[in-house]
């Protein structure tokens, strides 16, 4: 069986309503402030004006009020937003912590007499209303549009052209804030991924949902990115869509997931809202419940492509004094294709002198000369089915020809790089190198003995009939561990209170079968959530093929 691009889990308690008619059905005839809320990149234009002509088709002509019109002036706009450890910094900003109100210069007080309002916009649900719904766009979608220029940041009019470096770090922090304050009082979901057919189910029907798919396994929407330095593998293995040089698979980036609702054309919800309003159930009542979903699972994809950049991540106190963000960006790689090359950059050289190599790269990227990282950075055997631990400040990057499995914590957009082979990006622009930054989150005594404990070998935990499981020691800073389980026969498990993650790292399809019944078809690559309310479940073979899963959970 193949991939599957796109996993649907079923609708309860309704259905999904398509188009501007069941919309209008709810509005006509009543009176008061409806509130549309959503996120600055929706196609919020298009949408109210199809939503105006068919009220107005039906007899109700609306009043309508543009939150986007409420902003304050743009220049104070950044000013309110902005942070002076970041100033002037080309990839990052520091992540926005203040309440979307804080960017308006006052809020309207709409009169619904005698005709209904309708609140329409970034913030809408900040003024007095009567009902509220929410109005969403897959971010994969927001930002094709602010990358081609179609929309606006945060805080902008609805004519201006939005920067990607804003949409990261300021406006997306802020508006998933906000969405996550509304995910219990919205009695509207409206997904805008094709605005002339909106998708949307009312707040029963959403709640229903969400409580049954938390009840089982289930996957997230993937992802599939271009890249410079990506290969073929994501695209001949897996079949996934976007042509040559894909060299990112989001599996599972909780920022940016989002769960497939019905069958035929399914309405996309964010993974965000299902951690908002089933936390315990999907998280467990433990550390991982505190905030968002806390693990990633990405591919890197360099088969037939070029080498990563050798980059490092912040460790905790930079990332939360200069970033902004309360987690480091703690990762480990492991490893599906081993490659022509065979090697993963990790850690140090014995005899790497610090200086010498800050002034080396320093040089490359003032003069644009070649730089022999392997100088500095150690090269270590890419073996497949092994762990490779990447705690924040540990330079590293794989090799071309491999394919490796991220497994880390859910920061994914702070890649610190020291080298990158002099590479243009997908627009012809030589890739930012960020020296400062990543010379302040060296480690420099990752090096020698300490990066061998960086390749740690599996340790047996358990066996049965058929299985055995193993864990790969876990490094001190990480907060995450990382079992494999090698089986021929089927393989009980429990999720003890905890999440599980899981990947069919080796074998044709596996399935996920747990106490009450349920069954979830696992194919080779995909990945999984095992929600912490699951509890008892198995791993069942389907195929005569080795098998062997990848488990993941917060320890």
């Amino acid at each position: 069986m193949p991939y599957d691009l796109e996993p649907r889990y079923p609708v309860i308690g309704g259905g999904i309503d398509y188009g501007y008619e069941s919309l209008v059905a709810a509005l006509v005839g009543s009176s008061g402030v409806v509130a549309i809320d959503g996120p600055a990149a929706a196609p919020w234009t298009r949408f109210m004006a199809r939503l105006v002509t068919a009220l107005e088709a039906a007899g109700t002509k609306p009043h309508v009020v543009d939150m986007r019109e409420e902003f304050a002036a743009w220049p104070e706009i950044e000013k309110r937003t902005d942070a002076t450890v970041l100033r002037g910094d080309p990839v990052f900003a520091t992540i926005h912590d203040a309440p979307l109100s804080s960017l308006f210069k006052g809020l309207p007080d709409p009169d619904a007499s005698p005709a209904i309002t309708v609140v329409f916009g970034p913030g809408s649900a900040l003024v007095r209303h009567d009902r509220l719904w929410y109005a969403d766009l897959p971010k994969r979608l927001g930002l094709e549009e602010v990358q081609a220029g179609r929309a606006p940041n945060l805080g902008q009019t609805a004519q201006a052209r939005g920067d990607v470096r804003r949409l990261l770090f300021i406006d997306w922090p802020m508006e998933d804030r906000h969405r996550r304050e509304l995910a219990e009082r919205w009695g509207r979901y409206i997904d805008l991924t094709d605005p002339d057919e909106p998708r949307s189910m009312n707040a029963n029907v959403l709640s229903a949902s969400l409580r049954d798919l938390v009840r089982g396994p289930f996957r997230t929407r993937p992802t599939f990115l271009p890249e410079p330095w990506g290969g073929r593998w994501l695209a001949e293995e897996l079949g996934a869509p976007g042509g040559p040089n894909l060299g990112l698979g989001y599996e599972l980036i909780a920022p940016e997931a989002g769960v497939l609702f019905g069958t035929d054309r399914p309405i996309e919800v964010a993974l965000d809202i299902v951690v908002a309003r089933e936390h315990v159930a999907l998280l467990g009542a433990g550390r991982a419940a505190a905030g968002a979903f806390p693990i990633r699972f990405d591919y890197l994809d360099t088969v037939g492509g070029g080498n990563l950049s050798v980059h490092c991540h912040p460790r905790e106190t930079y990332m939360r004094e200069v970033f902004g963000h309360e987690v480091a960006q703690h990762e480990s790689y492991y490893v599906m294709v081993e490659g022509t090359r065979r090697s993963i950059f990790l850690g140090l050289r014995d005899d790497t002198d610090v200086a010498a190599f800050k002034n080396a790269a320093e040089v490359s990227l003032r003069d644009r000369t070649t730089l022999d990282i392997e100088q500095f950075v150690r090269t270590v055997p890419a073996r497949r089915h092994q762990l490779y631990l990447v705690p924040a400040g540990t330079p590293h990057g794989s090799g071309e020809g491999t394919v490796v499995l991220e497994i880390s914590a859910t920061p994914y957009l702070y890649s610190l790089r020291f080298y990158d082979w002099l590479r243009a990006d997908l627009d012809g622009d030589l890739r930012p190198v960020q020296l400062d930054h990543a010379f302040a989150n060296l480690v420099s005594e990752r090096r020698g003995s300490a990066v061998r404990d960086l390749v740690p070998e599996p340790i047996g935990v358990r066996a049965g009939d058929g299985y055995v499981e193993v864990a790969f020691p876990r490094h001190p800073e990480l907060f995450f561990s990382v079992h494999r389980i090698d089986f021929e026969s089927s393989v009980p498990d429990r999720t003890g209170g905890r999440f599980h993650v899981l990947n069919l790292v080796e074998g044709e399809e596996i399935e996920v079968r747990t106490a009450e019944g349920r069954r979830h078809r696992l194919r080779y690559a995909e990945t999984i959530v095992v929600p912490a309310a699951v509890g008892e479940y198995e791993l069942i073979p389907l195929s005569p093929s080795p098998r062997k899963v990848v488990k993941a959970f917060v320890v």
